[in-house]
């Protein structure tokens, strides 16, 4: 067999007369047509393009766009933040969008388009990968292989009533960047229904900037550290990027000598502000959201100890800006009241998912509509405090109040396909660890 038939070397032929054709004085741009139509200067992708060891771009996840069935499209990339432009419709039918990245990162929710129109849409999308420079890497845990957000390439999740995707441009940008760092509350979730609120953070912001989401599930502040995920983060800081910085869930499960929320927690936290200004960026603290906990009079109790207010002191004694989200979320919890707060988090009869046998009923975690709420709450801390984010912030998000939330009941972002397994999973991580998915 020659060598030009060899998949691998077919598969580096290929991507090197990929990057060939697309890149211009420097930057890489990626054009793709799913359109019926040829057109010039753009891939024509069929449904026999196919992600994978031959190809550097093509249909993901063992799907391709069928019977409305939300289907995922790769493309192999370096780390970096790029821009992502769709145009979206159908000339003969109405069409509903939905569109995410990566594990489950909303980017756009609910496009639609009438027979024979078409709509242009741009998001940023932040993509990484674990490696520290050329000897070092993030210690992530068992339950991230394969995630990805830690891979090589960009994944879009292409869903909706009526997906409508005819054309994508892909070029890599130089943007301001957000980074994130805390626990599951934060983290992007890989599966339905659970949802951090950093995964909703895109939905929300203009196409000028980029969410880099590095919270992970169990993390407390000094974990963050020592698994070395802050440093993986600070490779990728630069001057004027932002570090939001949420923890408290996990850190008050710790015990030990000078463990506390004034002594080890406030110590971790400042190293955080530290080495971010170190870099140029900008750290902005945000008090642990509530757990779903309500007294007999309908009110919020704190489950959280000195955690928030020992975030609060350190904003104070550091001059950096803080979004009081545990103020924020008992405003909404209480809004909610304790019987609707229950349709904002993971509270799920048995039986309502595959191969769910047993309810679910989390009241720290939220599913999509609570997610969506908990991240409209820290816009609502930016624009409240001022930020110069608030600049990138989009108009709808304004006239947000906690007090009034949206209504569960026009409320819907179509599931991803991510969730057959989610009892298991579930139930093996938390044997495993020993410890609640916070």
């Amino acid at each position: 067999m020659k060598d030009s038939h060899h998949p691998k070397i077919y598969f580096q032929l290929l991507f090197i007369v990929f990057l060939l054709t697309t890149m211009k004085a420097g930057a890489i741009e990626y054009k793709f047509n799913f359109g019926a139509a040829d057109k010039k200067g753009y891939w024509k992708i069929k449904h026999s393009t196919v992600y994978g060891p031959t190809s550097p771009f093509g249909y993901d996840m063992n799907t391709v766009p069928k019977d409305n069935d939300p289907y995922f499209f790769s493309v192999t990339l370096p780390e970096g933040n790029y821009k992502v432009t769709v145009v979206l419709g159908n000339k003969k039918e109405t069409t509903n969008t939905t569109v995410r990245a990566e594990s489950r990162r909303l980017m756009l929710e609910n496009v639609k388009t009438s027979p024979g129109k078409f709509v242009t849409r741009s998001f940023i999308v932040n993509i990484r990968n674990t490696k520290i420079g050329n000897d070092d890497s993030v210690r992530i845990k068992k339950r991230e292989i394969g995630k990805l957000n830690w891979d090589d390439k960009l994944t879009l999740e292409i869903n909706g009533e009526k997906p409508g995707l005819v054309e994508m441009v892909i070029k890599d940008v130089n943007v301001p960047t957000l980074f994130l760092a805390g626990n599951s509350t934060v983290v992007d979730q890989d599966e339905e229904p659970w949802c951090g609120w950093g995964q909703i953070l895109p939905r929300f912001l203009k196409p000028k900037i980029a969410v880099a989401n590095y919270a992970e599930s169990g993390e407390a502040a000094n974990t963050f550290i020592s698994s070395k995920r802050l440093a993986k983060l600070l490779t990728k800081m630069g001057e004027g990027d932002y570090l939001f910085i949420e923890f408290g869930h996990n850190d008050q499960k710790q015990k030990g000598q000078d463990i506390g929320p004034y002594t080890s927690f406030k110590k971790s936290l400042k190293y955080f502000i530290d080495e971010c200004r170190k870099k140029g960026g900008i750290p902005v603290l945000i008090t642990p959201v509530n757990r779903r906990s309500f007294d007999e009079n309908g009110k919020i109790i704190n489950t959280l100890g000195d955690y928030p207010d020992a975030m609060r002191q350190l904003a104070k004694e550091e001059n950096v800006m803080l979004v009081d989200l545990n103020r924020i979320t008992k405003t909404l919890y209480e809004a909610w009241g304790p019987e609707e707060s229950i349709k904002a988090f993971v509270h799920y009869p048995a039986g309502t998912f595959p191969n769910q046998i047993q309810p679910l009923a989390d009241n720290t975690h939220f599913n999509t509509y609570g997610g969506y709420e908990i991240c409209k709450c820290v816009l609502k801390g930016l624009i409240d405090n001022n930020s110069p984010l608030k600049k990138y912030i989009v108009k709808e998000v304004w006239t947000f109040d906690p007090a009034h939330p949206d209504d569960i009941n026009n409320f819907f972002i179509p599931p991803s396909p991510f969730y057959s397994l989610l009892k298991f999973r579930t139930s093996e991580r938390a044997e495993n660890k020993g410890e609640k998915r916070d």
